[in-house]
């Protein structure tokens, strides 16, 4: 009987060769770990890694901060908070973008329908005030503008447990999590910064190279390629056995970060 391997374990073989020879050092690792960190905003994480990893931290916490303070009152809800403090680092952001100024004043308006909308024979006069004085002027200057208003507006009208699908999605907080990302890439566009961090590009590029790869049908590949960044969970392993709980798992105010999850 030949002893020689099926041929889809040497393709196998070749593959992980390939996958070998551009394997990146641990300094490459840790400076994209690093660019992560301070990119989306976690500033006490990235002061331990810098220790721990023993390399430079090359930009200004206080900077990665305040940042971190817009973010946490937009996840809340204190979306005036968050404008003021996006004012208070640099009116531009909001001036040169009228979009992302729209996005924060209605999501402002979805809060204050939210408590308006809370108890029973609530007054709604704040919400409708707000709504004429901060976003009707807007809503004329974009079509999409002027549907989003009106769209804000029907929470008013219909009870918060019949809303149809497209309108109970304002009330999630993934809204707020997309305007906090939209105002975090802002500011750092502002600041003559990247907006997205590194390894969330490379991750892009890496699922876009298995699709042409699949597409073009090239032989060897796999039927699944593990990205690696949930290695350790594969493998039935506990991060909170192996260094700090709170390296572990990261939050935007109880959400923990998707690329990290």
């Amino acid at each position: 009987m030949s002893s020689t391997p099926p041929s889809s374990t040497l393709s196998w073989h070749r593959f992980e060769r390939k996958v070998d020879e551009v394997r990146p050092s641990k300094a490459e690792i840790n400076y994209l770990v690093m660019d992560y960190l301070v990119t989306n905003g976690y500033p006490a994480a990235a002061k331990r890694f810098a220790v721990e990893a023993n390399i430079q931290l090359r930009v200004d916490i206080e900077s990665i901060q305040e940042r971190v303070e817009i973010r946490s009152a937009i996840h809340s809800g204190d979306i005036q908070t968050a404008i003021e403090k996006i004012n208070e680092l640099s009116p531009q952001i909001l001036d040169e973008d009228p979009s992302l100024h729209f996005s924060l004043l209605r999501l402002q308006l979805v809060e204050l329908i939210r408590r308006c909308t809370s108890t029973p024979d609530a007054d709604i006069t704040p919400a409708l005030e707000f709504a004429t004085s901060q976003l009707a002027p807007r809503a004329p200057t974009n079509p999409q503008f002027l549907e989003d208003l009106e769209r804000t507006l029907a929470l008013l009208i219909f009870p918060s447990e019949n809303l149809n699908p497209s309108l109970a999605t304002l009330l999630q907080p993934s809204l707020r999590k997309d305007i906090a990302t939209q105002v975090n890439e802002a500011i750092l566009k502002n600041q003559g910064a990247r907006k997205q961090a590194r390894l969330r590009n490379l991750v892009k590029l890496r699922a876009w190279a298995e699709q042409k790869a699949r597409e073009t049908k090239v032989t060897g590949l796999p039927d699944h390629i593990n990205i690696g960044l949930c290695h350790d969970k594969q493998q039935g392993g506990n991060d909170h056995a192996n260094g700090n709980p709170d390296d572990a798992i990261m939050t935007n105010n109880g959400d923990i970060d998707p690329m990290i999850a």
